[in-house]
């Protein structure tokens, strides 16, 4: 079975009795999430919306970046943006490095936008200080981080919660189900894509909606 599910494994055991009777069915049950989870999923925005909008504009929107400094988000217009729910012990971790090479490589057409997220499997739980210092060190990364939020639940950010309601973009009920899915915004601030985590920072889903 795919290593980079370790840890997804190990949470969702953890949801079922330890009871030897059950280890086929939790097994099964196991492998059929993770056949589904892994599965490549991309949304994209309806041809037919034309102007439609939503109710609120993504560039409305103002965050804390991962060192405390107040990012308005109007200072993206005209550029492609990038949004990621990343995390530091995940089995997709290692995809901070072709998010880096993204940012490095059309970082005049595109921002990347990192979003740290303790949602999926207690994956991220250090503090945004030991989160900065971990993709620094081992991902040398150098796109714009922000301060560590929930994007699902009661206590979603207002920004996941614009990205997953279809009143809110205009058409999107997507919301993340795992660590490092991905929302395209286009140089007008409209949500045009969702990617499932499985969909790779540098594949061809993705660069050719930069190019």
């Amino acid at each position: 079975m795919d290593l980079k599910n370790f840890k997804l494994i190990v949470y969702l055991k953890s949801r079922f009795p330890p009871s030897r009777e059950y280890t086929y069915i939790t097994l099964g049950i196991i492998y059929l999430i993770l056949t589904f989870l892994g599965c490549k999923v991309i949304k994209t925005r309806p041809e037919n919306m034309g102007n439609k909008q939503g109710t609120k504009s993504f560039y409305e929107f103002s965050m804390n970046s991962i060192d405390g400094k107040l990012i308005d988000f109007r200072e993206y217009k005209g550029k492609k943006v990038l949004i990621v729910n990343v995390a530091s012990e995940c089995g997709y971790t290692p995809q901070y490095k072709g998010l880096q090479k993204l940012h490095e490589t059309y970082k005049d057409k595109l921002v990347i936008l990192g979003f740290p997220a303790n949602n999926f499997g207690g994956q991220e739980p250090g503090t945004n200080e030991d989160i900065k210092d971990f993709c620094e060190k081992n991902y040398k990364v150098t796109f714009p981080m922000f301060k560590k939020i929930s994007v699902k639940g009661n206590d979603i950010h207002p920004l996941y919660k614009w990205l997953c309601n279809p009143e809110e973009n205009g058409w999107n009920d997507k919301a993340p189900n795992w660590n490092f899915c991905k929302y395209l915004i286009n140089e007008k601030g409209e949500l045009v894509k969702y990617y499932s985590f499985s969909v790779e920072p540098l594949s061809e889903e993705i660069t050719n909606q930069i190019k």
